[in-house]
């Protein structure tokens, strides 16, 4: 029966294909927002809506893993793009997913999703009741959906049971804005943080440098 239901889940939320994240980061963090992330367990499945993204670029920026050079532990991120790369900070963790071609090394940081499905989950693996807090923030968001670096290197187009789905939320998503990244000091022209305006399951600060709304075409 849970196979079943896993089967008509997948049908219903197709995942997001590698030709998506094989394009430049920017255009993939942009087109993640209103996306579906979802993961099944043995204890049920989560699934919530991406809010808030951030891109790490390949060339020239020092904030992104891969800025010098190849090591055991960016190994993912110059592999295929659409592969998760999970990283450790503090004995917890960050979820990505991987951009561009073999060798680029760039990727999405998933910052914030706005929980849909398996709240109650959720809510047991961070031991607290208040939505908004469920999975605001990226290691906030993995504790929530039960990820770890057991992950790291899985193909999220593929795996069958962790994936972002390629239906965009149908709901207007309102404003989308951009701005400097969470902790990261960087020029105005380079604001790389992208969210949901008027979406309170954001977790980072609504002001910060550089802060304008995205224009897309």
């Amino acid at each position: 029966m849970a196979r079943l239901r896993l089967k008509e889940a997948r049908a219903e939320y197709p995942a997001l294909s590698r030709r998506f994240y094989n394009r430049d980061t920017v255009d993939v963090a942009l087109d993640l927002l209103g996306r579906k992330l979802i993961h099944w367990t043995a204890q049920g499945m989560t699934s919530g809506r991406i809010v808030e993204v951030e891109a790490y670029l390949a060339h020239r920026d020092p904030a992104c893993h891969t800025y010098r050079g190849r090591t055991p532990r960016n190994e993912v991120m110059f592999g295929s793009p659409g592969r998760a790369y999970v990283y450790s900070i503090h004995a917890r963790y960050c979820f990505n997913t991987v951009t561009e071609s073999v060798g680029e090394g760039s990727a999405v940081l998933i910052r914030a999703v706005e929980p849909i499905a398996g709240i109650k989950l959720m809510q047991a693996r961070r031991g607290l009741l208040n939505l908004p807090d469920l999975a605001r923030g990226p290691a906030r968001l993995c504790e929530a959906f039960g990820l770890d670096r057991r992950y790291d290197g899985l193909d999220l187009t593929s795996s069958g049971r962790l994936w972002l789905s390629g239906t965009k939320w149908s709901a207007k998503m309102g404003r989308i804005m951009r701005s400097a990244r969470v902790g990261v000091t960087e020029p105005r022209h380079r604001c790389l943080r992208f969210f949901l305006a008027d979406n309170e399951y954001v977790s980072g600060p609504r002001k910060m440098p550089g802060m304008r709304p995205v224009k897309r075409n």
